[in-house]
């Protein structure tokens, strides 16, 4: 049980990499107060948990019944991504940025995508999820357990990310920014690759 659960860990840590979605967040709440930066960091953590949690007890049935794969998912996924990288290149990334009133949209909506969809909780993780909760009602609890300590991390981080920010500066915090747009764009674009080659088997 022990084993199993540390390769769990192990595997949700290599696919999710809370480390390296650290900068792509402060990229994201740039601007954003630390009340509402807290928000979409609970807000994102808790709805990335929701959906493994769903995926790990029905995943295959969810697929089944909307007749769609992890391939189809993959290529939503990198198409969402990509527009998102690409919004953040041209410092698109916050309400007020777009000029709309605040009261017009919720600036936590961030925390839903791209975020806890599909960073948090993408494809790789989903497909990892399931994958892992195989087998019996056993391992479908270490499965859980296993993500939820992750998330518990990767909240922490989150939570660090603000005074990282002030220490980085708001010259350093835009170049992030662009730099992570590009990064983010690059990684939609390899998942809709990857999901194009599987959806036509594809070499």
């Amino acid at each position: 049980m022990v084993t199993k659960f540390i390769l769990s860990f192990m595997a949700f840590f290599a696919i999710m990499n809370p480390i390296s979605n650290l900068p792509a967040y402060m990229a994201i709440v740039a601007g954003d107060d630390k009340k509402i930066s807290r928000k979409i960091a609970t807000k994102s953590i808790l709805i990335a948990f929701a959906i493994i949690f769903v995926f790990v007890f029905s995943g295959h049935l969810i697929f089944k019944v909307f007749g769609i794969t992890l391939d189809a998912l993959r290529i939503a996924g990198g198409i969402l991504v990509a527009v998102i990288g690409y919004n953040m290149i041209n410092g698109v990334h916050s309400p007020d940025s777009q000029n709309l009133p605040n009261d017009k949209k919720d600036p936590t909506d961030v925390a839903v995508s791209p975020l806890a969809m599909p960073l948090f909780a993408g494809p790789g993780t989903i497909a990892t999820s399931i994958t892992l909760a195989e087998g019996n009602l056993e391992y479908q609890i270490i499965t859980i357990i296993a993500f939820a300590l992750l998330c518990l991390i990767t909240y922490f981080l989150l939570l660090s990310a603000d005074t990282i920010s002030k220490w980085l500066g708001q010259g350093m915090m835009t170049i992030i920014t662009r730099m992570m747009g590009l990064i983010l764009t690059t990684i939609g674009i390899q998942m809709l690759i990857d999901g194009i080659k599987g959806a036509f088997s594809l070499k």
